[in-house]
């Protein structure tokens, strides 16, 4: 079974740092703002690391917690081998498990988070996530230098990180249940249209989690998916319409939410703090909404792959909360 449910699991914390564009978002409140992109640091990925750093130190500062009484650090990014989190994990004296999910890590982190401590009595918790646009764009596309144009299926990934702390501790937010998804492969090759390819993922997940628990979709009160952007965000309402007569009422997505129409960011935002950022800075502070299901969307692709013309997998991991 894919699916399921925590008997006392709470997300205890929260921080966030946000990128020189995100501070001018949509999102209303965060930590720390970046004035730009170096971070005082040399280069876009120590940036990205010292973004890590910041997250996890503040976590530490902000509940009194000494390094020993760390049980575990669980997190990802989007650059090589992770390499941006196992530099920010050398730092800390905690027992480390490495994440790549893409830009679904973060609920990935926090359905092994929540695991440990519903099965196996780990105390406390930290998760990681970042992303940095320059550092992605090196990667995954090309240098920003290059000036290659983009289409408007594209999206831009937002700079940032988030790191959360999970215990057995009653809080505001609770970690009700949780959907490990199904790669799925609908045989798109285009990386610039990421929306498309995650789209059949998201819905896999959400009828999957559904099924598992025995629930309708207004069963909650928002269903938030990553960033499939405002493109792949209309795919998967569409897809939920045309193969399961599913019509989504209370469906945002966290990439066509964070940046604002004039920021020129293509079809919305996308990287592994999308969804947190959204979710911790604008979501929750609404206090709207009580039920919320959390989707992250992945591309599970590499440029190899893509230049060697194969096609794109894409997993969606769903996270049940509770806003008590």
């Amino acid at each position: 079974m894919a699916s399921c449910k925590y008997k006392n699991v709470y997300l205890n914390d929260y921080y966030t740092v946000v990128g020189p564009l995100e501070k001018e978002s949509r999102l209303k409140g965060y930590d720390i703002a970046l004035d730009d992109f170096y971070y005082n640091e040399k280069t876009f990925e120590l940036a990205e690391v010292k973004m890590q750093n910041v997250v996890i130190d503040n976590i530490l500062f902000k509940n009194g917690l000494k390094t020993s009484e760390v049980d575990l650090l669980i997190g990802g990014d989007l650059t090589n081998q992770i390499s941006v989190t196992n530099y920010s994990a050398r730092n800390y004296n905690f027992p480390f498990l490495g994440l790549y999910a893409a830009c679904a890590t973060f609920p990935e982190s926090l359905i092994v988070g929540a695991n440990f401590i519903d099965n196996m009595n780990y105390k406390k918790i930290i998760t990681i996530t970042s992303s940095h646009n320059l550092t992605a764009e090196k990667q995954f596309r090309y240098p920003t230098e290059y000036g290659a144009p983009k289409p408007h299926t594209a999206t831009f990934t937002a700079t940032g990180s988030a790191a959360t702390l999970l215990s057995r501790a009653e809080s505001r937010i609770k970690i009700e249940s949780s959907t490990i998804g199904t790669p799925v492969d609908m045989g798109i090759k285009d990386a610039n249209n990421l929306g498309a390819v995650m789209a059949p993922a998201a819905a896999s997940t959400l009828l999957r989690h559904l099924s598992d628990l025995k629930r309708d979709a207004d069963y909650y009160d928002l269903i938030l998916t990553g960033d499939l952007g405002c493109v792949g965000g209309e795919i998967f309402k569409e897809y939920l319409k045309r193969n399961q007569n599913m019509k989504l009422k209370n469906h945002l997505d966290a990439g066509c939410e964070l940046f604002l129409k004039g920021q020129d960011t293509y079809a919305g935002g996308s990287g592994p703090v999308c969804l947190p950022l959204v979710l911790f800075n604008r979501i929750l502070l609404s206090r709207k909404y009580k039920k919320i299901l959390i989707i992250g969307t992945g591309a599970l692709h590499s440029p190899t792959l893509v230049n060697q013309k194969k096609s794109i997998p894409a997993i969606a991991h769903a996270v049940s909360l509770e806003v008590l």
